[in-house]
């Protein structure tokens, strides 16, 4: 058996339809050296695990992205063992959210949470069209709502309600000022008042 390890998220990505690359995360736990050593190596998190090596430079994630979404195109579900990764999907109007574990040591129903949360947590901060354009627009949000919800392969939150509050930005509390012929009116008529007792203060 595979030691337990918190550092059990390898990648969180958003595909398009054609699968190419909205946003992708790829984690390495702190403090490393080179790819499999450090925290990974010491804990024993295993291959396909976060800053296992296979995914360390660009080219190697493209790779990967293209072999994760021929595997997803073929169908099957939302769990897919790609060995040594486990992908779970969640498909959107025209994106596919997926998130990536090792697969001998990920517990499938923690990943399902995490997931669901990330992709509940966009769908309140778009306002529920989560589709590529909004996605690319609020592009920040996106990104603040991936890193409430994982850090460094660490899962940090999986309830959708507390990433959206924490991302999205607070409303100040000012209240709007409306301004018509009445406003104008009252403060003119405020102002000659004001300057009326001045005048006669003189």
């Amino acid at each position: 058996m595979a030691n337990l390890s918190l550092y059990t998220i390898t990648a969180l990505l958003i595909l398009d339809s054609d699968g190419n690359r909205v946003l992708a995360k790829y984690y390495a736990p702190p403090h490393q050296t080179a790819l499999g050593t450090g925290i990974t190596a010491d804990l024993g998190v295993g291959p396909g695990g976060p800053g296992m090596p296979g995914l360390g430079s660009l080219k190697e994630q493209r790779a990967f992205e293209k072999n994760v979404f021929e595997k997803i195109r073929r169908g099957g579900g939302e769990i897919h063992p790609l060995p040594p990764h486990l992908i779970l999907t969640r498909q959107s109007t025209d994106l596919t959210f997926i998130l990536v574990g090792p697969l001998n040591s990920s517990n499938e129903l923690m990943l399902h949470l995490t997931l669901t949360a990330f992709h509940d947590a966009v769908s309140l901060l778009l306002r529920g069209q989560v589709e590529k354009r909004n996605v690319l627009e609020g592009l920040d949000m996106v990104l603040l709502a991936a890193d409430e919800t994982v850090d460094d392969g660490i899962v940090l939150e999986t309830d959708a309600a507390a990433i959206a509050a924490r991302v999205s930005r607070p409303k100040a509390d000012t209240t709007d000022i409306v301004i018509n012929e009445q406003t104008l009116m009252s403060a003119y008529s405020t102002l000659k008042e004001r300057v009326t007792q001045r005048i006669g203060q003189l």
